[in-house]
């Protein structure tokens, strides 16, 4: 799992059919303290979380458990959103 910030959505005129309905968001993930870390991933906003632009969330990016995860079994995704975070606490 990583946890990243959303940095704007993905528009797709033509999706996978079992993709139709769910929002694709572009997510910068995040090290602990909040810095950037690496390249941004495209993530289906999975059982409709309700993520947005500035949002800090939680994903989980192995392709199985995303598919799981976002409630559309066998679904061709590597990244799903399962949370949005209020706070880290590293104390």
């Amino acid at each position: 799992m990583i946890l990243g910030e959303v940095t704007g959505a993905a528009v797709a005129s033509a999706k996978h059919y079992k993709l139709e309905g769910r929002k694709l968001l572009v997510v910068q993930p995040l090290s602990l303290l909040g810095a950037p870390v690496g390249e941004p991933v495209i993530a289906v906003d999975g059982h409709g979380i309700g993520a947005g632009e500035g949002d800090r969330v939680l994903v989980v990016q192995e392709g199985r458990a995303a598919s799981i995860l976002s409630g559309r079994d066998e679904s061709p995704l590597d990244a799903a959103i399962i949370a949005v975070v209020d706070a880290v606490d590293l104390a």
